[in-house]
């Protein structure tokens, strides 16, 4: 199996329900033969994630930018931690040569990530399952609003299937494999 890129919340603030389930999501995704990719940060979501990887023997690719380093965000125990210019080469990078995108809840930087890789996918140029883990429904005002573009038609109903949701990162492994591969032909390019 190849890696899964990760995107996830920093915050170390956050409900421990959240971290359980980040737990759980690297628990899955080692048990299952994938590696991680993520951004490189060493407390929150991306944190728990990481560590249990390393913890259970997985692979950990980090990716993080010089100025994260600057201010002491870097996971000190990732030995792969690849260092970038930019927010930009980061996510280049993470989503390049992944089996699939998995979103876990997060802020401002999880869903600009999700939404360039969206927009990537509804264009042809990523092809992989983007998967959100949905813990305590996380997602679900994002989900309403990703349908009222749906049903207002600025984007065609077939673009529903750019993602995928799960309520349990337990089942993020299992998702992945029943996926089809993306059929971007009928759909890219199209503004609705």
């Amino acid at each position: 199996m190849g890696d899964v890129c990760v995107f996830c919340a920093s915050s170390a603030k956050i409900d421990q329900t959240y971290i359980d389930d980040a737990v759980v999501l690297a628990e899955d995704l080692v048990k299952n033969g994938y590696g991680l990719k993520y951004g490189g940060g060493a407390v929150g979501l991306m944190g728990a994630v990481a560590n249990k990887f390393l913890e259970l023997g997985g692979k950990v690719t980090g990716v993080i930018p010089y100025f994260m380093v600057e201010v002491e965000w870097e996971h000190k125990g990732v030995t792969n931690m690849i260092h970038v210019e930019t927010m930009a080469q980061r996510k280049e990078i993470m989503i390049k040569d992944v089996e699939a995108i998995v979103v876990m809840p997060g802020s401002t930087g999880t869903l600009e990530e999700l939404f360039e890789v969206l927009s990537l996918k509804k264009l042809g140029q990523f092809t992989q399952p983007v998967i959100l883990v949905n813990t305590n429904g996380f997602f679900n005002p994002l989900l309403e609003m990703l349908h009222k573009m749906i049903d207002e038609k600025f984007m065609r109903k077939e673009h529903a299937e750019l993602w995928h949701v799960v309520d349990s990162a337990q089942d993020v492994s299992t998702t992945i494999s029943n996926l089809p591969k993306w059929d971007d032909d009928a759909i890219r390019f199209a503004a609705v």
